[in-house]
C-alpha cells in the first residue's frame, strides 16, 4: 500500500485499487473473520422449505448477529427474503439503506416521541405496551402516516407485550378495519427444548389471541420454533441465529450450514521448560517441556475469559496445522497462549494462522466452553477482526 505523508500529492496512478486496500489489510490483520453468505442463503433457503407455506423473514439485529447488517440483507433480499426484523431504529435505518423495499420491522417498539424516526425510514414498531400503541395512534393521525405495526402479545415470556387480556380489547378495533395492524405476534421461551412443556402452553395462548386477530398475518416461531412442527409456524417465521449457522435444535445434530470461519494469527513461538506457569496466576503448568504458540486474540476481540485452562480443566481448542490444539493458561485481552508441543517444530511459526471457529470447530463448541450460548459467541466478535465475505453466486 503506498504511503504519503499528503495524500493529495500521489498521482491517480499511484492510488491503491480496492482489491490492493483489502490485499494490505488482511496482510496487517491479527486476525480474519471469513463470512460465507453462499452457506447463510441456504440456511434461510431451509428453514424457508421447512416452514412452507409460511414467510420465512430474517432477523438481523446486532449487525446480522456480528456478521454485517449489509452484506447479510443483500444476500438474503436477492434469495427472496421480503421482511425484516431489527431491535432499534438505528439498526433498521441501516438495513433500510439497503433494502429499500422491503418490510421492516423493529423488535424493541416504539421509542417515545420517536414517530418520526419509524415513519422517515418506512419501519414498522412491534408495539407490546398500550402506552406505545396510543402514542403511536396519535402520531399516526396528527401525520397521516400509515406504514404498519406489529402488535407483540405476551404469552409466558414475561419480557415484552401485551397481556391477553389487553390484546383482547383491541379486538373491536381489528373488527372495526383501517386499525393499522399489519402482524400480531409473540415469543417462545423455551423452543430449543422439543419437549419443554412451555411451548404448549404458549402455542395454546397464542393461537387463540392471533384467531381472533381476524386478517392479521400471525409470527409465533423462531430459530427453533420452526422445528417444533407447523403447528408454531402460522403465517411468518423469524430465523435469526440458525441463519448464522448456530444450532436451533440443540437435542439433535444441527441442520445448518456453518457460516463463520475464524482466524487470528500467531506473534511468537516459545518454549518453556516443565514446572513453569504459563499466563495470568500462572494456575496452567507446563508438565513437559512445552512449546506455546502465542495467538492474537483475546477476550476484547470475544474470545472469552471462559475458554481458558488450568493445571485441573482443559479448555477451548484452536487449530493449527490442521490438528487441534489446546489452550494453555488464562485467555487474557489481546493474547491466548496454545500448547503446540505435539506439532513439528516447523508446523508453526510466526505469522501462521490460528482457526478459532471453522475446520470442525462450531459456535456451539465454542459457546460450550464459554459457558454461554452462540447467540453471544457470535454477537461479540470484536471489531478488530477484519472481514471478508465469501460468495459464489456474487463473486465476492
Amino acid at each position: 500500500m503506498n504511503i504519503a505523508s499528503d495524500p493529495r500529492s500521489l498521482s491517480a496512478d499511484s492510488l491503491p485499487s480496492p482489491e490492493a486496500d483489502q490485499a494490505a489489510a488482511l496482510a496487517a490483520a491479527n486476525g480474519v473473520l471469513t463470512i460465507d453468505l453462499d452457506a447463510l442463503v441456504a440456511n434461510w433457503r431451509k428453514l424457508e422449505k421447512t416452514a412452507v407455506p409460511a414467510e420465512c423473514s430474517a432477523v438481523i439485529k446486532a449487525n446480522a448477529y456480528g456478521c454485517g447488517v449489509a452484506p447479510v440483507a443483500r444476500a438474503l433480499a436477492a434469495a427472496g427474503c421480503k421482511t425484516f426484523f431489527v431491535a432499534t431504529p438505528e439498526e433498521a435505518a441501516a438495513a433500510r439503506a439497503v433494502l429499500p423495499s422491503a418490510v421492516i420491522y423493529v423488535l424493541n417498539g416504539l421509542i417515545q416521541n420517536n414517530g418520526d424516526a419509524y415513519a422517515r425510514i418506512d419501519a414498522r414498531p412491534v408495539i407490546g405496551d398500550l402506552n406505545e400503541l396510543a402514542e403511536w395512534d396519535v402520531f399516526c393521525r396528527r401525520t397521516g402516516w400509515a406504514g404498519g405495526a406489529a402488535i407483540h402479545i405476551d404469552t409466558g415470556m414475561q419480557r415484552l407485550g401485551l397481556t391477553i387480556t389487553e390484546a383482547q380489547g383491541l379486538i373491536p378495533r381489528i373488527h372495526a378495519g383501517d386499525h393499522g395492524i399489519s402482524l400480531v405476534m409473540s415469543h417462545l421461551a423455551c423452543a430449543e427444548n422439543l419437549h419443554h412443556p412451555m411451548n404448549a402452553r404458549q402455542l395454546a395462548a397464542f393461537r387463540g389471541i392471533a384467531s381472533e386477530f381476524s386478517g392479521v398475518p400471525a409470527s409465533l416461531a423462531n430459530s427453533s420454533g420452526i422445528f417444533l412442527g407447523s403447528a408454531f409456524q402460522f403465517d411468518i417465521v423469524r430465523p435469526g441465529a440458525a441463519l448464522y449457522g448456530v444450532n436451533p435444535t440443540p437435542e439433535a445434530d444441527n441442520p445448518m450450514l456453518p457460516v463463520v470461519d475464524l482466524k487470528a494469527r500467531v506473534v511468537q513461538i516459545r518454549d518453556v521448560e516443565r514446572g513453569e506457569g504459563v499466563g495470568y496466576g500462572g494456575n496452567w503448568t507446563a508438565r513437559r517441556p512445552t512449546r506455546l504458540a502465542i495467538v492474537s486474540a483475546g477476550y476484547a476481540d470475544g474470545y472469552f475469559r471462559a475458554g481458558s485452562s488450568n493445571d485441573g480443566t482443559r479448555g477451548a481448542d484452536v487449530i493449527i496445522a490442521g490438528k487441534r490444539c489446546p489452550v494453555a493458561g488464562r485467555i487474557s485481552m489481546d493474547l491466548m497462549a496454545v500448547d503446540v508441543t505435539d506439532l513439528e517444530r516447523n508446523m508453526v511459526r510466526r505469522g501462521h494462522q490460528a482457526t478459532l471457529i471453522g475446520g470442525g470447530i462450531t459456535v456451539d463448541e465454542l459457546a460450550h466452553h464459554f459457558g454461554t450460548i452462540g447467540y453471544e459467541v457470535l454477537t461479540s466478535l470484536g471489531t478488530r477482526y477484519a472481514r471478508v465475505y465469501k460468495s459464489e453466486t456474487t463473486g465476492s
